[in-house]
């Protein structure tokens, strides 16, 4: 497994060319879930070149998201420049990233692969981030997209199953939780079959 220098210095490389890798378009899941919520305060961790950022300022959220690569920064917010939209946006990683409770109407967690320790630790603090009545979206890569060639972390212990998240968000209340197959189209490393874990998850409302 990469270190995290070497993880930025990969992803500064990868995002260091014309194109969106993954797409201009959000996901698909992503922008589902989006149509049953009204706009709010949202957070994007590990955003990448912003494709969701900018989707969700267009259909009037408030965001914030960040990144630890300055690559992908910068084309965020070319992008967010070129639909006319804001877009706050902090250079930062997940272990470093600050935030007071109970500041957002939703997280969302797309493609945001971390190590298990991390990945604990920052979903733990994601439950504390939300909103009472706020909602988590999350789609990640299963372990069994390791037999697929659509993308995503070649190291298991990177991937996300059912249990784990269940385990990781005891706190919120789940409204959909799947492992499943589907049909990816986000730009060239994103394509074709995948197999995905999804979920859906709310904070309690305090009485």
């Amino acid at each position: 497994m990469l270190k995290p220098m070497d993880m930025q210095e990969f992803w500064n490389e990868r995002y260091n060319q014309k194109e969106m890798i993954y797409g201009a378009e959000p996901n698909e899941f992503f922008r589902q879930q989006l149509e049953q919520l009204s706009p709010g305060s949202m957070l994007l961790p590990a955003e990448g070149e912003g494709r969701n950022a900018v989707y969700a300022a267009q259909q009037g959220w408030q965001v914030q998201a960040f990144d630890y690569s300055a690559v992908g920064r910068e084309k965020a917010l070319q992008l967010a420049a070129q639909q006319q939209v804001r877009i706050d946006y902090q250079l930062t990683d997940a272990e470093h990233y600050k935030s007071a409770p109970a500041q957002f109407d939703a997280v969302a967690l797309i493609y945001a692969h971390f190590p298990p320790a991390l990945r604990q630790r920052l979903h733990g603090q994601v439950t504390q981030w939300l909103k009472p009545g706020g909602v988590l979206v999350l789609e990640a890569f299963h372990p069994r997209q390791l037999a697929y060639t659509s993308g995503g972390p070649k190291a298991e212990a990177m991937l996300y199953t059912a249990g784990m998240l269940q385990g990781d968000f005891m706190q919120l209340r789940i409204e959909l939780l799947q492992e499943q197959e589907v049909r990816l189209n986000e730009g060239p490393y994103h394509k074709g079959a995948g197999y995905v874990t999804r979920l859906v998850a709310r904070r309690p409302s305090t009485s």
